[in-house]
């Protein structure tokens, strides 16, 4: 790696070029540490920013389509031929072509950030003859996004790029491949979205005689379901690296970061950020949840009765986990309440607004006001939780572990909320039917 950090000081661009598209063709070059390391002569004022990403996407994006057209060329008759002998046998090229012609197009936005994937996708997409534009639309902004990404975080990691950048790229794997697995439940659901919804169905048919209930309910159950899955998985990896005392590392990459992209003049602004994760927001918007959901609820109490419990339950969560792991956070000697662990704000944030969301768009068939209500909750959660770094108040680890904690709490109470909904009308629908 010595050697390439030294020709990349003496020739700058060139090697930046070359090195990301040999790797592209699966050649054993070290991207992404070259990528950051260019991030730091950029800090040093011996590369430009702009142009370290665009000769970095060009030397990516050239990589990626000789790999392509190497596959085209190549083709099946040569998997057919020597396949076998690295586990790629015909079938497994069909199943293969089967899964890129039906999700390739949304892995390859994420695959340059997944070792051992990127390597290989031009090859296969060639192969299983993606259509070339196709291709190129999603891997050449795919490779944008990820040379500006590494280029970008070794700009601002600056002279702390060697301290810092291993733990960084190791953090960004987890989210590449953790992206990937998402896409792979996708498939593997939309594969056997029969089979699942069977198995939902006779799970709730045991305490129930007769079980009818829309599709819809059905995705909301399922994907709830997901996300307290993931979340669940998350918790359980927070709590060991929690007894283990291994979040010293992620606090100080995370807040050097973050005290990097926002100088102090954007105080005033973190002020406000912060006004959102309190009842100064909360308040206002339980209210019209309320309002609306008397107005025109399809089961008023009900969904009131679980928005009561989402907010109480959510306060008494928080208390008592922050009881529990009692972490002190990094400036709370004034406070009455010292522990930060998980964060409250985050946790509450997400769980009031999250929820207050979903029940305002649950009856809504437009989806266009769903991915904006959705986007709106994600990026208010956000502005909390910078805030909450900022001011250093609480440490990232925190603000992390209350938006794990309460996607946990979130996605428990939507799953509760349309199982109760479902088992109340099947009662009531029996009810009639014993009548009649």
């Amino acid at each position: 790696m010595g050697f390439l950090t030294n020709w990349l000081e003496q020739y700058g661009y060139w090697v930046l070029f070359f090195a990301l598209l040999l790797e592209m063709l699966a050649l054993p070059f070290p991207g992404q540490v070259l990528m950051s390391y260019a991030g730091l002569l950029i800090f040093q004022g011996k590369l430009d920013w702009i142009v370290a990403i665009l000769t970095a996407g060009a030397g990516v994006s050239t990589g990626v389509t000789l790999s392509y057209w190497i596959g085209f060329h190549l083709g099946t008759p040569f998997f057919n031929k020597y396949g076998a002998r690295f586990h790629v046998g015909p079938d497994r090229l069909s199943q293969i072509s089967n899964w890129f012609q039906k999700y390739g197009n949304k892995l390859l936005l994420v695959a340059c950030f997944i070792p051992g994937v990127r390597h290989f996708t031009g090859y296969f997409a060639g192969v299983t003859r993606i259509p070339f534009r196709t291709y190129a639309c999603y891997t050449y902004t795919g490779a944008f996004i990820w040379v500006t990404v590494f280029i970008s975080l070794g700009k601002v990691l600056g002279p702390q790029w060697e301290q810092y950048h291993h733990t960084l790229n190791r953090y960004l794997i987890y989210v590449g491949i953790t992206a990937a697995l998402i896409f792979l439940l996708v498939y593997v659901y939309r594969r056997n979205k029969i089979r699942f919804i069977e198995l939902l169905t006779s799970s709730l048919q045991k305490g129930i005689s007769h079980f009818h209930s829309m599709g819809k309910v059905k995705f909301i159950v399922m994907a709830a379901f997901t996300v307290f899955a993931a979340c669940l998985s998350l918790m359980i990896g927070m709590i060991q690296e929690y007894l283990e005392n291994e979040f010293r590392l992620f606090d100080e990459v995370v807040s050097f970061i973050i005290h990097e992209a926002f100088d102090p003049s954007w105080g005033i602004w973190m002020n406000r950020f912060a006004l959102l994760g309190s009842y100064y927001v909360f308040t206002p918007l339980i209210g019209l949840t309320i309002i609306l959901i008397v107005w025109k609820g399809k089961d008023r109490m009900l969904e009131l009765m679980c928005f009561a419990f989402v907010i109480l339950g959510g306060e008494a969560l928080d208390e008592g986990l922050r009881m529990l792991f009692q972490h002190v956070g990094p400036s709370t000697g004034s406070h009455e309440f010292p522990y930060t662990f998980p964060s409250e704000q985050t946790l509450i944030s997400l769980t009031v607004c999250g929820f207050a969301a979903y029940l305002l768009v649950r009856h809504k068939g437009n989806l266009s006001i769903r991915l904006t209500v959705t986007l709106v909750v994600i990026t208010l959660c956000l502005l909390v939780g910078i805030s909450r770094i900022f001011f250093y108040v609480q440490y990232p680890s925190d603000v992390v572990a209350g938006y794990v904690f309460g996607g946990i709490w979130l996605s428990l109470n939507v799953i509760l909320l349309e199982t109760l909904r479902m088992l109340r009308r099947n009662i009531i629908r029996e009810f009639n039917h014993s009548n009649l």
